[in-house]
């Protein structure tokens, strides 16, 4: 290695650099150098600060700006992956805390923290990010009273979202029972955590989506700290409340407690058992409603009756009797029956004599003509119907002749013309064999021409006749 001289800056003269038998390094080495001694001296950590810069995702995903404080600012980045796990949202000037792993850029030669988790710093932090979301969502109409739905007054089933190991659906179970009971369909859920929002929100949309929908949804969880509710606080949750076609009763924490659910919903309970006492009405107190209404109505019918039958009395003493009503139709009707007799002679007599007054022009020539044209159709019908029974008499003799014929020819009789002969018993059975005849047993031969009585011998040959 060559020796490298030079001045001394105040005496002038040479001198030899002690320098020049350090090693050189490239500058990727001293950058990478760098970058593991950053990563493996302080690895994982928690940084609280302010976040400046924060401009929202780059075209990439990822997300550039710097957390600072009163003395100091980091350079900080959270890839696109990380990004969109973030349960807190991002916005400029939040205090928030930070976990990630400390590392350097090369190309810049600056230190950086790759953010994997944040979450806003303290309850000011969260409060101050519930109230822009607030903002937010309120601009948006989400909370406007003029879209809240009424609640039933008596739903027949009530859909509940809430843990289903808790004290809540206990105690929600048990006032139901005592209130009116009803069918209740449970849809369980996280009630804290990191996947309590997504779960709520989708409960609340499985509910909407099913083919019997519940009449009512309560929403419920005991009480907690902020960030133990901070589940309903987030924008799923409110928008799946407000697009809810079913009416929403929200049911989070205690009375003091306030989250978002609470203004997107339709009614907000201040516990998750007075949410019960607001979905349906006190049986008993129905019944005794039902009873004194029912009581009131009987009264007012009583009354209304009453209140009628005196005004028909009434009305009736200013009426005339019946008898005054028809005494001037009754005398009419006799001035009228008493002229009628009168009438009718009037009447008879008048058409009598107009009867005379016509009968000298009358003439009987017409009437002898129209008896003479009624005798010759008589005569001529009269011939018609004694040719028509001829043709019937004739044809149905012909008929006969024919069936007798046939009958002839079908008869015995004409087999016994041919020389054979019918044998009968002594009682007229026909005799069909000769085993069927015993020794001298009479019997009856018929032949066309008439019949003989015989008697059977059978000990001559031939068994004669």
């Amino acid at each position: 290695m060559s020796t490298i001289w030079d001045h001394d800056p105040e005496t002038g003269e040479i001198i030899e650099d002690p320098k020049s038998n350090t090693g050189e390094y490239s500058v990727s080495e001293i950058a990478n150098a760098l970058k593991r001694t950053l990563e493996d001296t302080f690895g994982y950590v928690r940084v609280r600060g302010e976040i400046s810069g924060f401009k929202g995702p780059s075209a990439s995903g990822h997300c550039y700006f710097s957390i600072k404080d009163e003395a100091a600012k980091l350079d900080a980045v959270i890839w696109r992956g990380s990004f969109s796990r973030l349960r807190a949202k991002m916005q400029e000037g939040l205090e928030v805390i930070a976990t990630g792993k400390i590392t350097s850029y090369p190309m810049k030669s600056n230190y950086q923290i790759v953010i994997e988790n944040i979450e806003p710093a303290g309850v000011g932090a969260l409060m101050a990010l519930l109230e822009e979301r607030k903002k937010t969502l309120a601009a948006e109409g989400l909370f406007d009273s003029g879209r809240k739905r009424p609640i039933p007054y008596l739903p027949k089933v009530i859909g509940v979202v809430t843990s289903p190991t808790g004290a809540v659906i206990r105690d929600i179970l048990h006032r139901l029972n005592d209130r009116f009971p009803r069918h209740v369909l449970v849809w369980p859920v996280r009630v804290q955590g990191e996947s309590c929002a997504a779960e709520v929100a989708a409960a609340i949309a499985g509910f909407n989506a099913m083919a019997r929908r519940p009449d009512v949804i309560i929403v419920a969880r005991g009480g907690g700290s902020l960030e133990d509710l901070w589940g309903f606080n987030e924008e799923i949750v409110v928008r799946a409340t407000a697009a809810s076609a079913i009416p929403v009763i929200s049911a989070v924490g205690h009375e003091t407690d306030t989250t978002l659910i609470d203004f997107a919903s339709d009614l907000r309970a201040p516990t998750p058992t007075a949410a019960a006492e607001m979905a349906v009405p006190v049986r008993a107190n129905l019944i005794a409603d039902l009873a004194k209404h029912h009581a009131r109505m009987q009264g007012g019918l009583r009354r209304g009756m009453d209140d009628r039958r005196t005004r028909v009395i009434s009305a009736a003493r200013a009426l005339p009797r019946p008898d005054e009503l028809l005494a001037l139709v009754r005398q009419r009707f006799d001035s009228a029956s008493g002229r009628l007799v009168q009438a009718l002679k009037a009447n008879t007599r008048e058409h009598g004599a107009r009867l005379n007054r016509v009968a000298p022009r009358l003439s009987l020539a017409p009437l002898r003509t129209i008896i003479l044209s009624e005798r010759r159709s008589l005569e001529l019908s009269g011939r018609r119907a004694s040719q028509a029974l001829s043709r019937l008499v004739a044809f149905q003799r012909q008929r006969f002749d024919g069936v007798a014929k046939l009958a002839e020819s079908l008869s015995y009789k004409s087999v016994l013309r041919r020389g054979f002969a019918v044998v009968r018993t002594e009682k007229g059975k026909p005799v069909h064999s000769a085993g069927e005849i015993k020794q001298w047993q009479p019997l009856r031969l018929e032949f066309a021409d008439g019949e003989i009585n015989v008697r059977e011998d059978s000990s001559k040959q031939g068994r004669l006749l």
